[in-house]
């Protein structure tokens, strides 16, 4: 226990830092232990949520509800921001030396792109969705404070049966692998427990 707890201790913003993970893997839960480290080194220091979910029914709507709770309990400076689609834009609005921001989260933010709410049917990335997504890289490259993105890792169980469910896996993993490139560093959860892919640990 001690020896996690200095490993807590010693968690220290990156520049900029993608979180992957499975569900309940831990993702969000660092991106927190960041943000509230961050917001002890100075009282000057901010900290900003951008939440992408979309409340698109009741089971979603009562999820977002209960994260946003916990999320208030356990990092009470954390501003919160509700941007699903122009991602890029509300970083570049957010983002300051001295504010922190955090992201949650890249998936439900593609999903936003390609299974919009009118139909929520699949749609392939159109051009206005790849101009957004190059639009992302740059606002990480050029974010003016310590920037944390959650995402998903789905690749790595059976391939999808459906050809939509396929497009999908396969637009995450490009998304990121081009996010990964432009992050700092890359930080794989399993189990709660972190595995620093690319950057400092």
């Amino acid at each position: 226990m001690s020896a996690m707890n200095s490993a807590r201790n010693a968690l220290s913003p990156a520049r900029s830092e993608l979180i992957l993970g499975g569900q309940k893997s831990g993702k969000s839960r660092r991106a927190e232990l960041l943000a509230n480290q961050w917001l002890s080194q100075s009282a000057g220091h901010s900290a900003v949520l951008i939440a992408t979910a979309q409340p698109f029914d009741d089971e979603m709507r009562q999820r977002i509800d209960r994260h946003q709770a916990d999320r208030a309990a356990r990092v009470p400076g954390m501003r919160l921001v509700e941007e699903p689609l122009n991602l890029a834009a509300a970083i570049a609005q957010h983002s300051a030396p001295h504010t922190l921001v955090v992201v949650d989260c890249l998936t439900l933010w593609l999903t936003n792109l390609l299974m919009p709410a009118e139909n929520a049917s699949f749609e392939p990335l159109t051009g206005a969705d790849i101009a957004r997504t190059a639009s992302l890289l740059v606002a990480i490259q050029q974010a003016a404070g310590p920037l944390v993105l959650v995402g998903n890792e789905i690749g790595m169980g059976v391939i999808p049966m459906g050809r939509e469910v396929r497009a999908f896996v396969d637009a995450l993993g490009r998304l990121n692998q081009d996010v990964a490139a432009a992050c700092e560093r890359v930080t794989l959860m399993a189990a709660g427990m972190p595995l620093t892919l690319k950057g400092p640990p």
